[in-house]
């Protein structure tokens, strides 16, 4: 049976659940309190305004060395099984990332997933570059039994990755700001499917990937097979 809706009701579709949300803010907080005092640690505008340099050497260290902390919790028990899963769609490319990563998601015939290709690019960046910010920044903290050379380098890679991770979070931002329902789906758990719809870019409605359409009083929407085609209305679950 499909499910369909009255004018009056929006068609929704689960995206997140709440561990996968926990991890996403929780792990948003810490890197935007590291973005946050590395600004006042090194712009000496901002640094002036706050006076209390060692204070915020300590959050920025603290904030830091937690940031791993929300995911290594978050795929730890079965709570994580969601969350599980979506790395594993992260982590796997197919024929048809390339291909849109090619046309940069301009190809509308590039079929669509859960995530595209530029959602996992900026996953993996980002991921990485917290594994090189725990090392680099250790480093810089904790300096004495290192040599010169490696204090230097540690110095450099930790800056000039900061500024391209800052680049990436709020091209993050931005994109999911363009995309209608992307931000609901992550406070909340549901996107409308009218908003991603109406999304900004050409694969908003690849932003709901392979999760299915729920009337809007169900509580669960089935979910369609990894890396599935234009989503559509689904079985089950239905009042």
């Amino acid at each position: 049976m499909v499910a369909t809706t009255s004018p009056s009701e929006t068609a929704r579709a689960r995206r997140f659940d709440g561990t996968t949300r926990t991890v996403h803010w929780a792990t948003a907080v810490l890197f935007l309190t590291c973005m946050v005092t590395a600004g006042f640690l090194y712009i000496d505008a901002l640094s002036v305004l706050v006076g209390r340099r060692e204070l915020v050497k300590t959050v920025h260290v603290w904030a830091g060395l937690a940031l791993p902390l929300p995911l290594l919790g978050g795929v730890a028990g079965r709570w994580g099984q969601a969350l599980r899963d979506d790395m594993g769609r992260l982590n796997r490319w197919t024929p048809a990332d390339w291909r849109w990563l090619r046309s940069w998601g301009r190809d509308p015939f590039v079929p669509r997933a859960r995530f595209n290709a530029g959602q996992k690019l900026n996953a993996a960046f980002l991921g990485g570059a917290i594994l090189v910010f725990l090392g680099t920044g250790s480093i810089m903290r904790w300096f004495h039994p290192f040599p010169l050379s490696w204090r230097t380098g540690a110095t450099f890679v930790h800056d000039w990755l900061a500024v391209a991770a800052f680049v990436a979070v709020v091209a993050h931002i931005l994109y999911a700001l363009r995309t209608p329902g992307a931000v609901a789906g992550m406070v909340t758990g549901w996107s409308s499917v009218d908003d991603l719809d109406r999304g900004a870019e050409g694969d908003a409605r690849g932003d709901l990937g392979d999760v299915g359409v729920a009337h809007p009083h169900a509580t669960v929407a089935d979910a369609l097979p990894d890396e599935a085609g234009p989503v559509g209305a689904v079985d089950g679950d239905l009042p």
